[in-house]
């Protein structure tokens, strides 16, 4: 059983869930999320931690983006939109099993100002790394994001995951080494 509670979109993100790993989970009824599931949320995270896992579109983004902003230092769980589509619709309930038990076995928790002492990896870095700026940066930034573990972001929002999950250079320089053997260093 994962002992902390899994907040999701809606209840069919919970039957995915719960085929794939034992878990409890709080829903957030989609992206109009009222005060009191917040404040559910807010105890969850007090009393046994919070694992925000939601669809890999801006939906799901905008959803994780408010959950966190109101309650720091959760986890996240990321699903690679490959992984959640099923006949044009993305979303955790159409992942299998194994895709979700990967997501939840990669959770990333986010720092808190002023936890971390370890130099962050910075724009200039991710400019040569061609995830800003560069023809193919979407792509390249997509597919850096599966490997770190930390989703799809565009390129501001990917600098921000890597400070918030706090990337390490070394991390970052190994995701970016085996991205570069996978697309032979194209950038495509």
């Amino acid at each position: 059983m994962i002992k902390e509670i899994i907040v999701v979109e809606g209840k069919d993100d919970t039957v995915a869930i719960k085929r794939a790993v034992e878990a409890e989970t709080i829903e957030t009824g989609g992206s109009a999320i009222g005060e009191a599931v917040l404040k559910r949320v807010a105890l969850a995270h007090e009393r046994r931690g919070v694992i925000i896992f939601t669809d890999p579109d801006h939906a799901g983004e905008r959803i994780r983006k408010i959950v966190a902003q109101r309650v720091p230092g959760c986890k996240h769980a990321f699903l690679p939109q490959e992984e959640a589509l099923y006949k044009g619709d993305i979303g955790v309930e159409n992942a299998k099993p194994e895709a979700i038990r990967r997501a939840l076995a990669s959770v990333r928790t986010e720092a808190i100002e002023g936890q971390s002492d370890e130099p962050q990896i910075t724009w200039d870095e991710l400019m040569r790394a061609g995830l800003l700026v560069h023809p193919a940066a979407a792509d390249r930034r997509l597919r850096m994001g599966n490997l770190l573990g930390i989703g799809y972001a565009n390129g501001k929002q990917f600098f921000k995951r890597c400070t918030m999950f706090r990337i390490t250079r070394e991390e970052f320089e190994q995701a970016l080494a085996q991205m570069d053997q996978e697309t032979g260093g194209s950038g495509q």
